[in-house]
Formats: C-alpha cells, sequence, structure tokens
C-alpha cells in the first residue's frame, strides 16, 4: 500500500467513527424527554398527603409522649434520692426507734409486772384508748378526721 492510500484509509476511518459519535449523539437527543421538576414532599404534590399528615402527627405525639415519660423519670429520681438523703434516713430511723419505746412501754403497762386497765396515748393526733378486763384487751383507735377502729384481742391466748 502506497503511502497516500494509507492516508485516505485512516481518513476514511476518522470519518466513519465521526459519523458514528454524531449519529449517536442525536439519537439520544431524539430519545429525551422534557425534564420536569416534581416535588418529592407530600406536602407539595398532594401525592400521599394524608398518609404524610398522619406520620408527622405520629412522630409529634411520640415525641411528646417521650418528653413527658423523660420528665416523669427524672421528677420520680428526685424524689428517690430526696427520700434517701442523710437527713431523710436519719428521720426514718429516729420516728422507728420512737415507735418501738412506745410499743414496749404500752406492753409494759398491759402486760408488765403492775399491768394497768386502761390508758390513753395521743401520737399525732391520733388517740389511742387501751382498756383490758382481764379475758380481753380492747384497743380504741380514733384518727385525726374522726375515723375509728376498734381492735379488741383475747388476753389468754398469748402463750407459746
Amino acid at each position: 500500500m502506497t503511502p497516500e492510500q494509507e492516508k485516505d484509509r485512516l481518513l476514511w476511518i476518522i470519518m466513519a467513527i465521526g459519523a458514528m459519535l454524531i449519529i449517536g449523539v442525536f439519537v439520544e437527543n431524539v430519545r429525551a424527554d422534557q425534564i420536569v421538576h416534581k416535588f418529592k414532599s407530600p406536602s407539595f404534590n398532594g401525592i400521599g398527603t394524608s398518609s404524610h399528615y398522619l406520620t408527622i402527627e405520629n412522630q409529634e405525639f411520640s415525641r411528646k409522649l417521650t418528653i413527658k415519660e423523660e420528665i416523669k423519670a427524672l421528677q420520680d429520681e428526685i424524689e428517690r434520692e430526696k427520700e434517701n438523703s442523710t437527713l431523710a434516713r436519719f428521720m426514718r430511723n429516729l420516728e422507728s426507734r420512737v415507735y418501738a419505746e412506745l410499743s414496749r412501754q404500752l406492753v409494759n403497762n398491759l402486760f408488765g409486772e403492775t399491768p394497768s386497765d386502761s390508758g390513753t396515748i395521743e401520737l399525732e393526733g391520733n388517740i389511742i384508748e387501751y382498756t383490758s378486763d382481764g379475758v380481753t384487751l380492747t384497743l380504741k383507735i380514733t384518727e385525726a378526721d374522726g375515723t375509728v377502729t376498734e381492735i379488741t384481742i383475747p388476753i389468754g391466748t398469748f402463750t407459746f
């Protein structure tokens, strides 16, 4: 092959490749469609709007409920911390010891070496009256609001 023929052949190949590229671009443009802007949010385009609003409402409700639960948990934690403070524990311990001493004195008055047949104790606005007839012990507890509770205990059954 002569150099001129090689040039013609090379030129022919380049033109063929160029023609294919131009045809490819035109074919793609023929298949192209118009670009249309569409909103993806249902709030703007209206498609699936009710379920979108329901989802938003559920998220808001769940968040409000979570906040209320967090506030309640924080209040409970603060209350527990108050109940477990050193002062609160001391007061519970002291109150327990006072009640134990009061109970011991009441038992001594009822069943001690010199038992009494009746007596009255006032405790935090409540009145406790006790009477004994030798067979039964009657405790009459009158609360501050006037509610009366009466307990009758047979004395002879206190054996072990």
